[in-house]
């Protein structure tokens, strides 16, 4: 039997679900905390505790928050990579130059992540997790899988409809990847969320291998096909680029 194991296991959950309460609302109190994880007062009492202690959550008036320790761990998963870093500098770069909101995607087990952004509401949205199969950003990292990798992604995720524009048939997929790794960048039309628009293109380290994706996005009356196939595919391939030289020779 493993029960000291299962025990700590599910101590460890129990932490977890009260740090993602807290992410999604702050200010809780230990009631409101209980009531919207289904744990006892006195084990989310415990919990709380602990993590106050740790500098993870931190208690005020109103309730309970989460600390700025957590963004110390989450800095360093940003920079995690060496690329990390330079992708950011373009982001915003591509931007200011660009006037629209900017994004640097990566995947993480089979779900793809806003590591960077620049734009509206920028700092919200980093850590978010998307369907690759109804982003820019995400067409462009499954083009660069094989398709035992994307069979593998399909298997696990679906192919969720998000509007009526959303890719929900495999072998349509199958056909904009093959497009995809032909002119080597993706567009978005209104396939996640209705009225807006995107196109992204893959960021690739000096040994040639996937670091993420870099996109712009924006609404549907800016963002005609003309202008992103032209005007913003070409500024991406450069930032792209500029992120790989940086890489390479810093």
């Amino acid at each position: 039997m493993n029960t000291d194991r299962d025990m700590g296991v599910a101590t460890t959950r129990k932490t977890f679900a009260i740090l993602e309460v807290l992410k999604e609302e702050e200010g809780l109190t230990i009631t409101e905390i209980t009531q919207r994880t289904d744990l006892t007062k006195s084990t989310v009492y415990r919990h709380l505790k602990t993590l106050s202690e740790m500098g993870y959550v931190i208690e005020q008036d109103d309730g309970f928050y989460i600390g700025l320790r957590l963004l110390e761990i989450g800095e360093k998963t940003r920079n995690r990579e060496a690329g990390y870093t330079a992708a950011k500098r373009k982001v915003f770069e591509l931007g200011k130059e660009t006037d629209e909101r900017a994004l640097f995607f990566v995947e993480e087990e089979l779900d793809g992540v806003y590591l960077h952004r620049y734009g509206s509401l920028s700092e919200t949205m980093i850590g978010k997790r998307r369907p690759l199969h109804s982003l820019a950003s995400g067409k462009v990292i499954l083009a660069e899988w094989d398709d035992d990798k994307v069979d593998h992604y399909i298997a696990e995720k679906g192919l969720t409809e998000y509007t009526s524009n959303t890719t929900t048939d495999p072998d349509v997929l199958y056909e904009k990847l093959n497009q995809i790794r032909d002119q080597g960048y993706a567009v978005n039309n209104e396939e996640y969320m209705d009225g807006l628009c995107g196109v992204s293109v893959p960021v690739y380290t000096p040994d040639d291998e996937l670091l993420g994706a870099l996109g712009v996005f924006g609404p549907t009356s800016r963002f005609k096909d003309k202008y992103m196939r032209n005007d913003l595919v070409d500024q991406l391939w450069d930032k792209a680029g500029e992120v790989k030289v940086t890489i390479a020779y810093g």
